[in-house]
């Protein structure tokens, strides 16, 4: 199974249209307030930090190279080809690799398995854009990714998240500037029940090691200047013995 055409269109749009600059887009917050702060949950169960580590939904890359300065091997990992060209243009030194990968196709993460091995893998925010029927599969691709050896690291909106985005996409001034071209786009974050994703990853034969609460920092401020932050669970995962 792979992702739907309009899912596909949805985010080749959005990337295409998407400014270059830092911080222009809604989720793609400053590493240290991001996967830097993730790093720190995920780093004490990675039994071997030398494998390849996929960045699963890399979007421009800014949270990659923030890996690639501290792994040996990073792999930034799309549906966008417009978001790779995005993270290519952003990372002139090839710090890190670029890959367009339909992760919900079974056989393509199967495929890049075979080509890097086991790897570590960091998702964020990825599950909760999908659509209903792409989530298991997602999660499927991300098992695939890891094989035996591999560890991942996922962060995704919880439910209280949508009572937060629906009063911003409400609000009589209109949505916040860097929003309004995620819901333009048809990019809305789907109702993904907090109880479904330990039931994805249980279905993917997946095993929790540890889980959390910490909420996700946006780009974008409310008019009197406060960092929106998004209420989200975390995971560390690997493939259950």
């Amino acid at each position: 199974m792979s992702v739907t055409r309009r899912y596909r269109d949805a985010w080749e749009g959005f990337w295409r249209e998407a400014p270059q600059e830092a911080g222009a887009v809604f989720w793609d917050a400053e590493p240290d307030r991001t996967v830097g702060r993730h790093l720190a949950l995920f780093e004490p169960y990675l039994t071997d930090p030398g494998l390849p580590l996929v960045d699963l939904g890399c979007g421009n890359g800014t949270q990659t190279r923030f890996l690639a300065d501290r792994f040996p091997r990073v792999v930034g990992a799309d549906l966008s080809a417009a978001a790779l060209d995005h993270a290519r243009r952003a990372d002139p030194a090839g710090q890190a690799m670029y890959r367009q990968l339909d992760a919900a196709e079974r056989n393509a993460a199967q495929t890049l398995h075979a080509e890097l091995g086991d790897a570590n893998v960091y998702m964020r925010g990825v599950l909760h854009q999908c659509e209903p029927d792409d989530r298991q599969p997602l999660v499927d691709g991300v098992a695939a990714l890891l094989g035996e050896r591999g560890r991942a690291f996922l962060v995704e909106l919880s439910e209280a998240a949508k009572s937060v985005l629906v009063g911003l996409a409400r609000d009589p001034a209109g949505p916040p500037p860097k929003l309004a071209p995620v819901l333009r786009h048809g990019i809305a974050p789907g109702e993904v029940a907090d109880a479904a994703v330990p039931a994805y990853l249980h279905g993917a034969g997946l095993t929790v090691l540890a889980a959390g609460e910490l909420s996700l920092t946006t780009t974008e401020h409310t008019p009197d200047g406060t960092r929106i932050e998004l209420p989200s669970a975390w995971w560390v995962v690997a493939r259950a013995a």
